[in-house]
């Protein structure tokens, strides 16, 4: 077998080399774009000499999205493709070449991997494209679920500045009827000399409520008041300091931008939800407690085909929801950071479901309050730690399509019920230990830990200054 080393370029052409079975390059650097003909030709080259049938391998690095397109034409003609971590493609050019780095030196080192880390190769396979359409419609949700939150908390910071006392007024900032009154009457001079009785009716007509159009009417007016005597001069006068005109223009286009986010993200969830339903039509992730549709979806489309990942630790280290290991000789150190390795929304995802599955599964509560109150740690690392037992549980109800069945510490079936009396008579966290390893406790006794050994090095000084006091002093 034959191995194409590529180094991708995302404008520029690609480069490429040829080895033999036995790691030597043989071919010069070979310059190609991502156009059908080129790729028949670099194979081509890759088997001269051999027959027709030779078979090939290729090893890139994920450079962008420039590896797909290669990788989908070579893997539909029997290449297999490999493909390798940056960190690792950097550290190897680093040792072969320390003080050079070009196309060329990254194109040879690429096709020496087989022979130099054969255990971290792994043939690429590429999802489904119903799997890649579920990823990017996921991100795309999550990116304007981002958006229309930080619409509203920049609204909502205007207005605690200019409108002091309106969310105590008003139960809900965002609501259809309160975006009229932010067109009519933000400006609090002309509010809180407007007759409130007309504005009772402009409130009821733009939607806000018979029952309660009168007590949010005055409030309104007493809010106005309010930022009247904190922004406008001595006299009542205009503020110097607050253009409420600028304001509510800025205020309507955020909440324009704020209208049309929303409706995407509802049309993008609606989509999610159509295809998981096809993908997964037993919906049996949503059996697992904590797992709801939009975990479950994540779950189905990041994860593919299950069955990729031969072992339970395989899938762990594709989480990222492990830690990272550090061992030399008779040391093995504990407690280190994750790895974060996997995709961000599964982490994600598997840290908010696992928070609620440990309040239902008597199997996560027993582990959550074993590291809470045997190993001292504090409640984000008793998740994430619980969080990966939840992706064990997800992947094994993917393997065997069947739905998530409740059980005891012991493996014995137990109804939900069952489960909440077993949580609440053995793993509830006592108050104390939450304190005692909580993370701000924690570092007030790291700050005092070093404000003593502060003290203590004053006092070793204070003390070695009077002893060298004393010695002039005797001579």
């Amino acid at each position: 077998m034959r191995t194409i080393g590529i180094d991708l370029a995302l404008n520029a052409t690609h480069k490429a080399v040829v080895a033999d079975e036995k790691g030597t390059v043989i071919t010069p650097v070979i310059r190609f774009r991502t156009e059908s003909e080129a790729l028949q030709d670099l194979m081509k080259r890759a088997r001269e000499g051999k027959a027709d049938d030779e078979p090939l391998r290729v090893v890139m690095e994920p450079t962008g999205l420039a590896w797909l397109p290669l990788a989908s034409y070579f893997i539909q003609r029997g290449v297999t493709v490999h493909m390798v971590s940056t960190q690792q493609s950097a550290d190897l050019r680093k040792f072969y070449s320390k003080h050079a780095k070009s196309d060329r030196i990254s194109a040879r080192v690429l096709v020496r991997f087989p022979w130099v880390l054969p255990q971290d190769l792994q043939p690429l396979q590429l999802a489904n494209a119903h799997y890649v359409d579920g990823q990017r419609w996921c991100k795309q949700r999550e990116q304007l679920a981002e958006l229309i939150t930080a619409i509203k908390n920049r609204v909502q910071a205007w207005e605690r500045a200019f409108w002091p006392g309106l969310e105590e007024t008003i139960d809900d900032l965002f609501s259809p009827w309160m975006r009229r009154w932010r067109e009519a009457f933000y400006d609090p001079w002309k509010l809180q000399e407007m007759d409130l009785c007309s504005l009772e009716m402009f409130l009821v007509e733009a939607g806000a409520g018979v029952d309660k159009a009168g007590s949010v009417a005055k409030g309104l007016q007493a809010v106005a008041r309010r930022s009247v005597a904190l922004f406008g001069n001595p006299n009542g006068g205009n503020s110097p300091y607050a253009n409420y005109a600028s304001l509510q223009d800025q205020v309507l286009r955020e909440l324009r931008l704020l209208v049309v986010y929303e409706h995407e993200h509802r049309s993008l969830q609606r989509q999610v939800r159509e295809l998981y339903k096809c993908m997964h039509p037993t919906r049996n992730l949503e059996t697992i407690k904590g797992v709801g549709e939009g975990g479950a979806s994540v779950y189905l489309f990041f994860i593919g085909k299950v069955l990729r990942f031969a072992r339970q630790k395989h899938f762990r280290g594709w989480s990222g929801m492990v830690p990272e290991s550090d061992q030399s000789g008779d040391i093995n150190k504990k407690g280190l950071r994750m790895t974060k390795a996997g995709p961000d929304l599964v982490k994600k995802y598997a840290y908010i479901n696992a928070e609620v599955a440990r309040q239902w599964d008597p199997q996560i509560a027993a582990i959550y309050h074993d590291q809470m109150v045997n190993k001292g740690k504090h409640h984000v690392q008793a998740v994430c730690h619980c969080a990966t037992h939840l992706l064990d549980r997800v992947r094994a109800v993917l393997r065997d399509d069947r739905p998530y069945e409740l059980r005891d510490v012991d493996g014995n079936p137990v109804s939900w019920q069952e489960a909440r009396s077993i949580i609440a008579e053995r793993y509830q966290v006592p108050e104390e230990v939450r304190k005692r390893s909580s993370a701000r406790e924690k570092r007030r006794r790291r700050d005092q830990r070093r404000e003593q050994n502060q003290r203590r090095r004053e006092a070793t000084q204070d003390h070695k200054r009077l002893m060298f006091v004393h010695h002039l002093n005797e001579e």
